[in-house]
């Protein structure tokens, strides 16, 4: 899943559990739902599983500036300023969303069309919420 800097998804991917992160990012950043802006640069956030050569020479190749950091170096850039908040974790409330919609918690769809299109309506949901809270 990617998400926006306000933990909105943008771009939603079913694989396998025994699949890991990194093997699906092409995939990801291809499925973004909406178009880029050209004249602002992108940034992407992602923990040290990201960190490989691969990985990033795919983050560059789609236009996203990268910044992968581990977790101990976002603790101690926190310890010398305070006022710095971490960026990368804005996925998790993102998940914690999701978790909140009790059918797609736990996978009981055979079809992955039918799970997909149940997480679809989910992220459209957290969407919407998230912009009436934006544009009240």
């Amino acid at each position: 899943m990617l998400v926006d800097g306000r933990g909105v998804p943008l771009s939603l991917v079913v694989t396998g559990a025994n699949r890991h992160d990194v093997t699906q990012l092409e995939l990801v950043l291809e499925e973004i739902v909406i178009e880029r802006p050209k004249d602002i640069e992108q940034d992407l956030c992602a923990d040290k599983a990201y960190e490989g050569q691969p990985a990033l020479n795919t983050i560059i190749s789609k236009g996203y500036i990268p910044h992968v950091k581990k977790r101990g170096e976002e603790i101690q850039e926190k310890k010398n300023n305070p006022t710095w908040r971490a960026r990368r974790w804005v996925v998790e409330v993102s998940h914690s969303w999701f978790n909140r919609f009790r059918k797609i918690l736990v996978r009981y769809e055979k079809l992955s069309d039918t799970y997909m299109a149940l997480l679809h309506m989910a992220a459209a949901i957290i969407a919407y919420r998230k912009v009436g809270i934006i544009y009240g």
